[in-house]
């Protein structure tokens, strides 16, 4: 039986982050991906926003990985020259019963290590974004956007230069805890064949099959597992260019951030991610679903032209809680709660993931290789 130092189960950015952080800790490596490409779920289908680390609980792993993360991302872009930008966001208040909102996040960030958001009026915030109504609003310098497949790809060229090895169209089907070890049995997507590997150490990355990859596992406590559930998130783009430089936040709905406008790198105005319970992974949008779009884009955007928006596309969030629940934060789950040695789960890694993938990458490499550190 073919044996690695490490498997990462799931060539998403958070697997390819840790597979790169691995590997450069000279273990060999091996990155199992069941798609015929890298990233193709969640790291490919969301909002490509790097997060300043506002809206997380003060010491949640959210808050302090988001943080950590953004600061090393924006180093790793600079040094590979990923496509990026320092594009700033606008938290704005509509009405003045919402300004109080804005002094809670500010000093909920600060708390968290955000020290740069500042206020601005309703007459600067204009200044900046003369299309935009607000009556108050918060600055924040430090959030930014990305090309997260730009990402990606330096970060498997990181782990392929240190040794690591990527597996497309394989699937682990099942496991085995056995004798010290974790071995896999997996499945050629493309030819239905299938092999077995050993290692002492998984790290299991799959995103929205992490939940049951790691039910799949024999041997492993099912009372460790959470439940999953997926939240789809729809975004509607607008005809035309939007008259904005900077993101558009409005102050926070509950259970939500509300219906924001974020820009790719072109310029390119996005609105949303709405939320949709499901039980499915379809990523078809439903164009009826803009409709309910406008009322809430035009208190911060009022000149939306009728029929402008358009659906763009949807990913699906793996997430620990429900609908009418409070959010759950990452779980970085190891041997001290599941009793396995070399097992990392990592589960509900949903928003602010990309963002913190790197700082994620780096607690599971203290875990798994600390002789190194």
């Amino acid at each position: 039986m073919e044996q690695v130092d490490c498997i990462v189960a799931g060539a998403g950015v958070i697997g390819l982050a840790v597979a790169r952080s691995l590997a450069a800790r000279g273990l060999e490596t091996l990155i199992l991906e069941a798609a015929d490409a890298i990233g193709t779920e969640t790291s490919s289908r969301n909002s490509e926003v790097i997060h300043a680390g506002i809206y997380y609980p003060h010491g949640s792993l959210k808050a302090r990985l988001c943080v950590a993360g953004r600061d090393m991302l924006y180093r790793y872009c600079a040094e590979r020259a990923i496509p990026h930008r320092r594009s700033g966001k606008l938290i704005v208040a509509t009405d003045e019963a919402q300004e109080p909102v804005l002094a809670t996040i500010r000093a909920g960030a600060a708390a968290c290590g955000v020290d740069d958001l500042r206020f601005v009026s309703a007459a600067e915030a204009q200044n900046l974004e003369p299309a935009l109504h607000c009556t108050k609003a918060l600055l924040s310098p430090s959030t930014g956007i990305i090309d997260s497949h730009a990402l990606m790809l330096a970060l498997l060229g990181d782990a392929e230069e240190s040794g690591a090895m990527l597996s497309l169209n394989t699937r682990i089907v099942s496991g085995r805890i056995d004798a010290g070890r974790i071995v896999l049995q997996t499945r050629d997507t493309a030819s239905g064949e299938g092999f077995e590997i050993a290692t002492p150490r998984l790290i299991n990355a799959a995103g929205l099959g992490a939940v049951a990859l790691a039910g799949s596992l024999e041997g492993f406590d099912q009372q460790f597992l959470p439940t999953l559930r997926y939240a789809k998130g729809n975004y509607f783009s607008v005809v035309g260019r939007a008259p904005f430089s900077r993101l558009i936040y409005p102050v926070p709905e509950p259970g939500g951030l509300g219906v924001h406008l974020t820009l790719d790198l072109g310029g390119t105005a996005r609105f949303g991610p709405d939320v949709e319970w499901t039980d499915t992974l379809d990523y078809r949008v439903d164009p009826a679903r803009g409709k309910r779009f406008y009322d809430a884009i035009r208190k911060y955007w009022p000149d939306l032209a009728d029929d402008s928006l358009q659906p763009a596309y949807s990913g699906i969030r793996p997430k620990l809680s429900g609908p009418g629940e409070a959010n759950s934060d990452f779980v970085i789950q190891d041997a001290a709660t599941h009793g396995i040695d070399g097992l990392v789960n990592l589960f509900g890694i949903e928003s602010p993931g990309l963002t913190s993938s790197l700082a994620i990458a780096e607690q599971v490499a203290r875990i798994l290789a600390p002789e190194t550190d």
